[in-house]
């Protein structure tokens, strides 16, 4: 995959600083600054495949609500037998029957093909999920090196590789992993620069077959069209076609099996939201579990990608270089912050509800490293060439993309998080 050139950036947070040298040699001007090696999206789609294969295999199911919510109805549509949650019952309709179906269609194909066991039924539609959301991850991934450049694609990487987070919610039959799927398309595709039916068309699946609040995220895309873009009639054209194209077959498929006219996307926002009591009944949680879960699932990740936007914008104005990227930094960032803002203050606390963002805390906590090293850069290194240039009257220093001399950082970094994580999902799977 061809990377695309960071010579302004890679030389506004060299070794040396243009605008400290007491010589402007015409050099240096000439000078290429090559952008930092990343892998190419076939060598991305093999890693991850092969991680989440893994997950697929070992990763345990940690959610009460995978086992009786999906795979417990998925049964029944295939076997004719499985138990029934009051969230299934025509009194609440709370749940989607197409979601369900999306799933259990290639596991009947594979079932009646090689005539297979139950196990490897569940083995198998867990492979698949396994190559879906690779394929997700690979297409956020190549969004991510152009819009962020290489560097912080190869760390999102290694982030998405060995997390545990990620370990844990990508092979799970559950909506939010669905809509973490999309999210990374719809984000892939904005950081591309593709179409944008491409966005519009993954956030609505996300609301519409996974989960309705995961339309949140589609909020920064939106802005991005309506105000930036104001591409308003091409953005209301799309949201009609493919609101209408996917909750059609939607409704169609729950009426059928509810034997009544049923909007479930529209039942989980009334039962949640509006409902007297809403979720709160099933349990509270204060602040700190979030915190505590996700220290866990991404361990020094976590923090890094609180501070990703003010970190951004404090480096850019101490190396004082241009921020770039087609989009300003804050709307890029928005996403996460957006979804931690509503969810941490909700009483009602699962781990399943930060899947979504999970792709987003790998790329904020990758910002957040990469603004370190540029900073560290600037201000350590920087400081230490002028030195030198004062005592010994040297000419500038040629110039060196600000990874070279601050890779000691990121090394250290994600040598600590893929330990952490390692282990963590290690224990998950002994169940210690």
């Amino acid at each position: 995959m061809a990377m695309t050139s960071v010579r302004s950036r890679g030389q506004a947070a060299a070794h040396y600083h243009r605008k400290n040298s007491p010589e402007n040699d015409s050099s240096q001007a000439n000078d290429v600054v090559r952008a930092p090696w990343a892998p190419t999206g076939y060598t991305a789609f093999k890693a991850l495949m092969s991680a989440r294969l893994v997950a697929a295999i070992w990763s345990n199911i940690s959610d009460c609500d995978e086992t009786y919510n999906y795979w417990e109805p998925t049964h029944y549509l295939m076997y004719g037998a499985g138990f029934q949650t009051w969230e299934y019952s025509p009194v609440y309709a709370i749940r989607s029957y197409a979601y369900l179906w999306l799933h259990a269609m290639p596991a009947l194909f594979y079932g009646k093909l090689f005539q297979s066991n139950k196990v490897l039924v569940f083995f198998f539609l867990r492979c698949l999920l396994s190559f879906c959301c690779t394929l997700c991850e690979v297409y956020f991934y190549r969004g991510v090196c152009k819009q962020f450049g290489s560097h912080v694609g190869r760390l999102v990487l290694v982030f998405l590789l060995f997390s545990t987070g990620m370990f844990i919610s990508s092979t799970a039959f559950l909506p939010s992993t669905f809509s973490m799927y999309m999210t990374m398309v719809s984000m892939g595709a904005w950081f591309l620069g593709a179409a944008h039916w491409v966005s519009v068309a993954s956030v609505a699946a996300s609301a519409i077959v996974g989960w309705p609040f995961a339309g949140i995220l589609g909020i920064p895309i939106a802005i991005d069209i309506l105000m930036k873009k104001k591409k308003i009639l091409e953005f209301l054209k799309w949201v009609a076609i493919f609101g209408i194209g996917i909750l059609v077959p939607v409704v169609y498929v729950d009426s059928m099996a509810y034997g009544k006219i049923v909007l479930a996307p529209l039942n989980i926002v009334l039962y949640n939201v509006f409902s007297q009591h809403g979720p709160d009944i099933y349990g509270q949680e204060d602040f700190s579990y979030y915190i505590i879960n996700g220290c866990l699932n991404f361990n020094v990740v976590f923090p890094l990608a609180f501070v990703a936007l003010p970190l951004t914008y404090f480096a850019a104005y101490i190396v004082d270089i241009p921020i770039s990227g087609r989009t300003p930094a804050w709307l890029r960032l928005l996403a996460m912050y957006l979804w931690v803002a509503i969810f941490f203050l909700q009483s009602h606390k699962e781990e399943r509800f930060l899947f979504p963002i999970y792709p987003l805390i790998a790329l904020h906590g990758a910002v957040s490293v990469d603004c370190l090293q540029k900073l560290y850069c600037h201000v350590v290194v920087g400081w230490r060439y002028r030195r030198v240039q004062r005592e010994h009257s040297t000419a500038a220093m040629p110039y060196q993309h600000y990874t070279q001399s601050s890779a000691w950082l990121a090394i250290l970094i994600s040598a600590a998080f893929i330990l952490l994580s390692v282990s963590r999902s290690l224990a998950l799977y002994k169940g210690t």
